[in-house]
């Protein structure tokens, strides 16, 4: 309203419709996408798209990212960028297909889930140490339970084992070395092997 100046001869109602029309598509850059864009890379969108219509209707075929650039006079990476910025972001959560009981996530691989082969093996794997310890005295198999982390996944060192029995940690270091030599012996020892590739 302050920079209305009816002086020069417009109406009130265009020089309003310039104004709402930028608030509004201002409101819009602002908070209707998932992800926040700055506004003037939301303008940048707009454009893009916009000349891609265009182009579209005016050749009948989708023009490439190098002849969006050459019409806006920007590097054909910028229009990747840009394009690449455009594309809204899927739910996880967003059903798949013809019924509502698969959604994208239960679809995509977990990188960091073991395989169900290797799954397989470490059940198999975990078996025969059981049935290996299995053979020892109650000491010698938990002094290699508890400096391996066996039991609990956190390996200790010859004097926290020490200070669990009350001993030295170089009578711990000859139980261990007299319970390995043991265990390399055992029978089930080359089928440990095979773990090992």
């Amino acid at each position: 309203m302050e920079k209305f100046d009816y002086a020069r001869g417009y109406k009130f109602s265009t020089y309003a419709t310039w104004w709402i029309r930028q608030a509004m598509s201002r409101a819009l850059a602002d908070q209707a996408r998932t992800i926040r864009v700055p506004v003037h890379v939301v303008e940048l969108i707009n454009r893009v798209v916009r000349v891609q219509r265009r182009m579209l209707q005016e050749r009948g075929y989708e023009p490439t990212p190098q002849e969006v650039a050459a019409h806006l006079d920007l590097p054909p990476e910028r229009i990747g960028e840009v394009l690449r910025l455009a594309q809204e972001p899927v739910s996880l959560h967003a059903p798949v297909g013809e019924e509502d009981d698969v959604a994208l996530g239960d679809l995509i691989e977990d990188g960091d889930a073991a395989s169900p082969v290797e799954s397989a093996a470490f059940l198999l794997l975990r078996e025969h140490l059981e049935a290996v310890l299995s053979t020892l005295g109650e000491r010698e198999r938990k002094v290699v339970q508890l400096r391996y982390g066996l039991a609990d996944g956190r390996p200790r060192t010859l004097e926290e084992i020490g200070r669990i029995f009350g001993v030295t940690r170089e009578r711990i270091r000859q139980i261990e070395s007299k319970t390995l030599n043991k265990l390399r012996d055992h029978a089930f020892a080359d089928q440990l092997r095979g773990y090992l590739d």
